[in-house]
């Protein structure tokens, strides 16, 4: 085989491998997707439960100034949840934990962080892979030069080739 030949084998080996690289972060797009609406479908129903939502909680300046009326001594800042909001944070409540069979009985609070800090989680790695699946779009565009070293019709011979079975 002469050099020209290598070459080319070489840089359609490496397309290739960027190629299937592509398929596998789509892929794992997906599934993390997936897990993320399974997420997002508990925070809603936990604070259908708590009967709140994201804005309905009052802010801690509002409550206090509510409360200001009486004479005995309180807290100068009351912590309120925003997904609890005035349910009882200590109430159980069945949870399974991420990636795991496990199903426990957790208090409602720790239920609720934990689907939070995850949701967050869940939201970083994804914005990581689409930037990812993208440089790798590119990359592969810009390597895709090949129309102009081999004929369209040869390149859309190579694209549809399939294996026969012997």
């Amino acid at each position: 085989m002469n050099e020209t030949m290598r070459q080319f084998q070489q840089s359609l080996i490496e397309l290739e491998a960027e190629a299937e690289r592509l398929l596998v972060a789509r892929n794992e797009l997906v599934e993390n997707d997936r897990v993320r609406n399974g997420n997002r479908e508990a925070l809603t129903a936990l604070r259908r439960r708590a009967r709140t939502t994201k804005s309905s909680v009052p802010s801690p300046f509002e409550s206090i100034m509510k409360e200001v009326g009486g004479s005995e001594s309180r807290p100068l800042v009351k912590e309120i949840c925003t997904t609890c909001g005035n349910h009882d944070s200590n109430e159980r409540t069945w949870m399974m934990f991420p990636g795991t069979d496990v199903f426990a009985r957790v208090p409602f609070h720790a239920a609720h962080t934990i689907l939070e800090t995850d949701q967050s989680k869940l939201d970083f790695e994804a914005k990581k892979l689409q930037s990812y699946v993208k440089d790798q779009s590119l990359l592969i565009s810009e390597k895709g030069a090949l129309a102009d070293k081999i004929s369209p019709g040869v390149l859309k011979s190579l694209v549809t080739l399939t294996d026969k079975p012997k």
